[in-house]
């Protein structure tokens, strides 16, 4: 069996015992979604970067100390540090994050969409950049739970344990999340719903 097939604690489990071409597997299966994560929280790509290699870092020492407690959680574990670094950085910082735009990344380019006419993919544009202006809004923690759910396809038992709340906490997040969004788009007389 090739490396890319074997699941998570499989890999962790050779890396652990000295293949050190399993954490690249590991890297290349989750770094989409572990940056896509990180860049949404932040709002900057090189700070992005830094705090996606910094998490790797962390990853590659705790597993050659032999002190990581695997529960077939790779990923939540892994989001767990980047979570805890980008908090870690501004309370350093001693302040909130500050949108910056990031014109180059596009969490939206997780969807896809299906090909239509010209005026359904113009419709369909305008509904995702109407739902970006409306995501970098949001609270950061309500931005960061609705991320990992509905673009990380995180189960809210995996957003708990990578932010370090209860899934009622989550939940509630979420709710809000939603609830704020629906009161922008009603606000601003945004439509969410392609009719085309």
């Amino acid at each position: 069996m090739q490396k890319h097939q074997l699941n998570d604690h499989d890999l962790v489990n050779l890396y652990a015992a000295g293949d050190e071409s399993c954490i690249e597997v590991l890297i290349q299966r989750h770094k989409k979604r572990i940056f896509s994560y990180i860049m949404m929280v932040v709002r900057d790509r090189h700070l992005a970067e830094d705090i996606f290699q910094d998490t790797f870092i962390k990853v590659i020492s705790t597993l050659k100390r032999g002190t990581y407690n695997d529960e077939g959680k790779f990923l939540p574990w892994v989001l767990r540090i980047s979570h805890n670094l980008i908090i870690d950085h501004y309370r350093r910082l001693k302040r909130m994050p500050v949108v910056d735009g990031g014109e180059d990344f596009d969490i939206f380019s997780v969807l896809r969409l299906r090909q239509g006419n010209v005026e359904d993919r113009l419709v369909k544009a305008q509904i995702r950049g109407d739902l970006r202006k409306m995501i970098e809004l949001l609270p950061r923690e309500q931005r960061e739970v609705l991320v990992m759910r509905h673009f990380l396809d995180m189960s809210f038992k995996e957003i708990a344990d990578s932010t370090g709340v209860s899934i009622n906490t989550a939940l509630g997040r979420m709710r809000y999340a939603l609830i704020n969004m629906r009161k922008m788009a009603e606000e601003n007389k945004i439509s969410l719903l392609s009719s085309y």
